[in-house]
C-alpha cells in the first residue's frame, strides 16, 4: 500500500498512528520567507552601494562584504528548505506541526485538549491568504499551541472545528 504514495504523502504518513485519519496536511505560507528574502536582496544592495562607495585601497574589506552576503543568502536557502520540509498536518485525534531539518522536531496536541482555538490574520495575512492559529488547553503548557503562516486559515479553521465539535 506505501508502494502507491507519493515522496510527500509517505512524509507525512510517517507521523500518523495506524487508526488516524488525515484530515489536511500543508506546508506554512510562502510568507514565511519574505523576511529573509528582502534582508537577501536589502544586502545585496547594501553591498553594491558601499562598493562604489568605499575607496580602491580596502579590497580586503570589500571581500568581507561579499561573503557576508554569500552568508545571507545561505540563510535564505536554508528558510526555502525548512520551509519546503515543514509541514502542518490535522488528523481526526490532533494537530501535529513537523519542522526542522537536521533536529527533526514534532509538536502535536489531542483534539481532546484543545479547549480554545482563535486565529489571527494580521493585514499582510488578509492580503497574502494565511493566518496564526492559537490552541489553548485546560491549564497546560502544550507542545503545540501556536502554529504561523499557516494558508487558507478560514478552511482549515472550519476543518478543526468540524473535527472538534462535529459536522455542521
Amino acid at each position: 500500500m506505501d508502494a502507491n504514495l507519493t515522496p510527500e504523502e509517505r512524509a507525512i504518513r510517517r507521523y500518523l498512528t495506524s487508526d488516524e485519519r488525515l484530515v489536511a496536511a500543508t506546508r506554512r505560507h510562502m510568507a514565511i520567507l519574505l523576511k529573509p528574502a528582502f534582508a537577501t536582496i536589502g544586502g545585496l544592495f547594501l553591498v553594491f552601494f558601499l562598493d562604489a562607495w568605499l575607496p580602491e585601497d580596502l579590497p580586503y574589506l570589500r571581500d568581507l562584504l561579499v561573503l557576508g552576503w554569500f552568508v545571507l543568502f545561505g540563510w535564505l536557502v536554508w528558510q526555502i528548505i525548512e520551509w519546503y520540509y515543514d509541514r502542518f498536518i490535522i488528523t481526526n485525534r490532533r494537530l501535529i506541526l513537523t519542522y526542522g531539518i537536521i533536529n527533526r522536531k514534532v509538536a502535536m496536541m489531542p483534539l481532546v485538549k484543545v479547549t480554545d482555538m482563535r486565529y489571527d490574520r494580521p493585514i499582510l495575512g488578509r492580503i497574502l491568504g494565511y493566518g496564526v492559529f492559537v490552541m489553548e488547553s485546560a491549564g497546560q503548557d502544550q507542545a503545540l499551541s501556536t502554529v504561523d503562516y499557516v494558508p487558507d486559515p478560514d478552511i482549515l479553521y472550519l476543518e478543526i472545528c468540524d473535527l472538534l465539535f462535529g459536522k455542521r
